[in-house]
């Protein structure tokens, strides 16, 4: 497979096909390099050199009602994790401090649970000015469940971004959750895309999934052109029904990762959960394809330090950009790795 000629393509404003995707995904270990190289080239051309940081925190924790088999925090799960309800504005404006002073450009407020009561919306929406008053960051929430009344409550008070991933194919949804469906989760995504709030929408690769199943994902991932596209490699927690699934090696998330740009090359691509422990020491290469990354960790796991992910994006001739599409992204980025 000629993968320069697929970024040509894919840089023209063509579309990668299923078969390309399935090349892809069975590319030789000596095609690494050059499949990195190409999906650069479109990381490049829209996203510069630039890496964008992303800072979590886990607003509500535990306490959930959903049997999602990837998740420590839910109804299923036998994993040791702190349960909580939402916490206080002084919590949440801490949190933003700490995403500040990590060189974060967005701020994501996450609750465990199917879905926020209205008091909850309440008070999120009295912090969320606050926050953007005091530190300027971009707020993206992930709350579960969502309709367009309290879509539209969000965005009114300045959250900017919602985030609510499919996670994995319709067609293989019914074997990770039984508690709300595929379609459920595009329902609340075509809520908050009524409500004019940016998409973040992404995938968990690794939990058991066939190679339809990817490109399941990756075509509807497509289709909804979410502006953020967080990719998860499943990180098996013990005590959840998918413990002992193998991880996948840092081979194959490369590739993925590789094919989610072909797939959504404008898209901003995030390394998300399960980076330290499914890419291992080949982490500085996911910065090639992808363009975003979380630090100090995920919910209930623990992750990258903020200096030391500032250590690797210089480390790489990358810049840590905390104001959004670089300026390097709207020159022509055609140049190959060096």
């Amino acid at each position: 497979m000629n993968y320069q000629e697929l970024a040509d393509r894919v840089l023209a404003g063509g579309r990668i096909a299923r078969e390309e995707g399935r090349a892809v995904l069975a590319s030789p270990e000596e095609d690494l390099l050059a499949l990195l190289d190409a999906a650069f080239r479109v990381r490049r051309r829209h996203w510069g050199k630039a890496v964008q940081i992303h800072y979590l925190i886990n607003a509500k924790s535990g306490l959930c009602p959903e049997d999602c088999a990837y998740c420590s925090q839910s109804a299923v799960s036998e994993a040791a994790v702190p349960r909580y309800g939402l916490v206080d504005e002084e919590a949440l404006l801490q949190g933003a401090a700490r995403a500040a002073e990590a060189g974060s450009r967005r701020y994501c407020i996450v609750m465990s649970g199917r879905g926020p009561a209205d008091h909850e919306i309440d008070r999120l929406c009295a912090a969320v000015g606050l926050i953007r008053a005091r530190h300027g960051l971009s707020i993206c929430c992930s709350l579960g469940l969502l309709d367009g009344a309290k879509a539209r409550r969000l965005k009114a008070a300045g959250v900017e971004r919602l985030n609510h991933n499919l996670n994995t194919s319709e067609g293989f949804y019914g074997r990770i959750c039984s508690t709300h469906t595929y379609t459920d989760r595009l329902e609340t995504l075509a809520a908050g895309r009524s409500a004019g709030l940016e998409l973040c929408s992404g995938v968990i690769f690794g939990q058991g999934e066939g190679e339809g199943d990817i490109l399941d994902v990756c075509e509807a991932l497509r289709e909804l052109a979410p502006e953020s596209v967080p990719v998860n490699f499943l990180h098996p927690i013990p005590g959840t029904p998918l413990e002992r699934l193998a991880h996948l090696g840092p081979r194959r998330c490369l590739r993925l990762l590789c094919l989610m740009r072909f797939y959504n090359p404008a898209s901003e691509i995030r390394v998300a959960g399960g980076r330290e422990v499914q890419l291992r020491g080949l982490q500085p290469l996911a910065l090639y394809p992808a363009n975003s990354i979380f630090v100090e960790g995920y919910l209930t796991t623990p992750g990258q330090g903020a200096a030391e992910a500032h250590r690797m994006i210089k480390d790489l001739g990358f810049e840590v950009d905390g104001r959004g599409r670089s300026e390097a992204a709207k020159k022509e980025g055609v140049a190959h790795i060096r």
